[in-house]
């Protein structure tokens, strides 16, 4: 990867462009989610987690981009995503209920302040020189491959399931892109810091479309079940209603009863009071 660091500045240049597009796009694709959440003015059970971990990332990238040198791309893309998260995650705390909100600013707190906080600190402090930005690539490079391994529980769920509803083809095919073009970036840089956690980027990215291809037309498992609870909720819940055969059934009973009572000679008939006969309207 050294030999190759250097040798063509022009490529580097434009996978590095070609990177910043796609992942501002990346960046973009809650927007839709965000405006229902404005429009609701409620999160109704949505996350903050995912840009939580979006500006910790950003932020750890730029610093690193900072420490190493001759990575103004990765500086110009993660100051757009510092923006982008942060506007979400501004949102999100409006709109959340209370109990929401508090562990939002937790996770803020947890990531960004205590987190981010440290690893300025120890690095600036027990590192020097080159040792601190390779240390800081490292964290970085941890960090980037624990990000690529979380989609794996939107895979499981897909198999278990059989359904791509929680996974949307154009997402997945921007992300694959965005690995694509940051991998060739980091390999033409000559460094693997950027370029290792996209190969896993890019082989997630893969699974993820050959699954959504696969199981795109499946009848989802879960849809049979859930409707089949429905129909259980729906018809405990339902009064039982005579339909017309019986209530006639009942009428024809009471009206035979009165007519025998009728012939009884009355030294031996005792008069039962009267019981009124109560009609139930069925809806058509």
């Amino acid at each position: 990867m050294m030999m190759i660091a250097g040798q063509f500045p022009h490529l580097t240049l434009a996978f590095g462009l070609m990177g910043n597009i796609v992942s501002f796009m990346v960046f973009l694709s809650p927007l839709p989610t965000f405006y229902k959440v404005y429009k609701k003015k409620s999160t109704e059970g949505f996350q903050s987690i995912p840009y939580v971990v979006g500006l910790f990332s950003a932020m750890l990238w730029i610093y690193y981009a900072l420490l190493k040198g001759n990575a103004m791309l990765l500086i110009t893309i993660n100051s757009v995503g510092i923006v982008i998260q942060t506007f979400y995650l501004c949102v999100f705390v409006l709109y959340a209920p209370k109990k929401a909100r508090i562990e939002s600013l937790k996770l803020i707190t947890l990531f960004i302040i205590v987190g981010f906080g440290l690893i300025v600190l120890l690095t600036e402090f027990l590192a020097k020189g080159a040792k601190r930005g390779v240390i800081v690539g490292w964290i970085c490079l941890i960090f980037s491959l624990c990000v690529f391994v979380a989609p794996l529980g939107v895979v499981r769920q897909v198999i278990k399931t059989k359904s791509v509803e929680y996974m949307p083809i154009l997402l997945s095919l921007a992300l694959t892109l965005s690995a694509v073009m940051w991998f060739f970036y980091g390999l033409l840089l000559g460094d693997f810091n950027i370029a290792i956690p996209n190969t896993l980027g890019f082989t997630f990215g893969v699974l993820q479309i050959i699954l959504y291809f696969v199981y795109k037309n499946k009848k989802p498992i879960i849809d049979d079940k859930i409707t089949e609870f429905k129909e259980r909720m729906s018809s405990m819940d339902e009064p039982r209603v005579p339909d017309i055969k019986d209530r006639t059934s009942i009428d024809m009973v009471k009206l035979n009863a009165l007519v025998r009572s009728e012939n009884v000679p009355n030294s031996h008939f005792v008069r039962s009071p009267i019981v009124t006969n109560h009609t139930i309207e069925v809806a058509a």
